[in-house]
């Protein structure tokens, strides 16, 4: 595989800043510092291998008109989301716009091989569809811990059967481009801090809700793994010790209290014993229930599935007490909230985090839903591999 890519640090910034969106040769050559002469070298070093070109000439400024710059057409990167029930492919330009989406059910009981090789033919086929000889890269986001430096799911209890299995090696050589995995929060979290809210701030939390619960972390404009890439799994923080039995095989974990799966759990048993007439009648008639159900009858008045969707809010929101306190954040962004109870969601914990955390660590720090819905995690997985291929050699 021939690698594309900056050879040095100067080209490495003027990708990230072109990521943004085009400039004038006049701003870059400002914001990066170098002599005219140094730049233009840089520039023609950088359209040699088709990663810059010209977009016309740049408004007026007086005297000569200076010209724009972008990331070249042809760049083009994949995004692989594995969620929880179902395979999300996407291929976005160099600014990490979504130009294509395919998204269809998937069960990752089925193993790993099957999931990944079914995400390469669709990448493929999106490939073809436009034009393109090869990808620039692909990133890919799992609902599991993950090394990044291997590549690998470790020990996921959402994914059974795909512990160490080479998911970014098994891409890359299929596809013949660089390949980025990672967990699917902090995936997210990039993404929201590329396109979304968190794209005004340097230091926030990305709370992924959903079957799996986990935690992105942005300190100082980057991404904070932990030294093993560990940082932010906090779906397996033990609330209590006699609680429910979570899918890690542990108990009373966050996870197993505020999980979507632990929700219709909890809803099912309300259907069932007669608690809740809205979800036993929404039961009798599909035979089961989703997360979807719940919120349905939470915000249709249902108190049962109100108080479901609270109790859940407040046990986020303790554990939300001790990050918020220990790392300052200057936001919190919540993602993954099903429709319609992200705002009682929100209410519970707020109430819980402002009334229980330092002042001095909630003193102007929002609490907000995410309003980029599935989008962060696509355009979250493109700039995961975009940091790595505009990042200088």
């Amino acid at each position: 595989m021939t690698m594309i890519g900056p050879e040095n640090a100067d080209q490495a910034r003027l990708l990230r800043l072109l990521r943004d969106g085009p400039r004038s040769r006049v701003e870059l050559t400002d914001a990066l510092g170098l002599p005219r002469g140094r730049f233009g070298t840089e520039v023609d070093r950088l359209a040699a291998q088709g990663l810059v070109e010209a977009a016309g000439p740049a408004a007026s400024r007086g005297g000569r008109r200076s010209s724009l710059l972008r990331i070249a057409e042809q760049v083009r990167f994949g995004a692989v989301i594995v969620g929880e029930g179902r395979l999300d492919v996407a291929l976005t330009d160099g600014e990490l716009n979504i130009l294509a989406r395919h998204t269809e059910p998937v069960d990752v009981r089925l193993g790993p091989e099957p999931v990944v090789s079914h995400a390469v033919e669709l990448l493929a086929k999106l490939r073809a569809e436009a034009g393109l000889a090869r990808l620039t890269g692909v990133g890919v986001a799992l609902p599991a811990p993950v090394s990044v430096r291997d590549g690998a799911p470790v020990s996921p209890p959402a994914l059974p059967g795909w512990h160490q299995f080479p998911v970014r090696d098994t891409i890359a050589a299929e596809l013949g481009c660089p390949v980025q995995i990672d967990n699917d929060a902090n995936v997210m979290a990039l993404g929201e801090h590329h396109t979304g809210t968190g794209r005004a701030f340097d230091d926030f939390l990305y709370v992924k809700l959903g079957n799996t619960v986990g935690c992105g972390l942005v300190f100082g404009g980057a991404l904070y793994r932990g030294a093993t890439s560990g940082a932010g799994d906090i779906g397996h923080l033990q609330l209590t010790e006699d609680g429910p039995l979570c899918v890690c095989g542990n108990t009373g974990c966050v996870e197993a209290y505020c999980g979507d799966a632990a929700l219709v759990r909890e809803a099912v048993t309300a259907a069932r014993t007669g608690r809740s007439t809205a979800l036993g009648d929404r039961l009798a008639v599909a035979g089961t229930l989703t997360i979807n159900d719940v919120a349905a009858a939470a915000t249709g008045g249902d108190p049962t599935a109100q108080t479901l969707v609270r109790d859940a809010a407040r046990r986020l929101g303790q554990v939300l007490v001790e990050l918020v306190s220990f790392v300052n954040p200057a936001i919190v962004i919540i993602g993954g909230t099903p429709a319609g109870i992200g705002p009682v969601l929100l209410a519970e914990i707020r109430g819980m985090v402002y009334r229980r955390s330092t002042p001095l660590a909630t003193g102007a720090m929002p609490i907000v839903l995410s309003d980029l819905g599935d989008r962060a995690a696509l355009v979250g997985a493109a700039r995961l591999i975009s940091d790595q291929v505009f990042g200088a050699r």
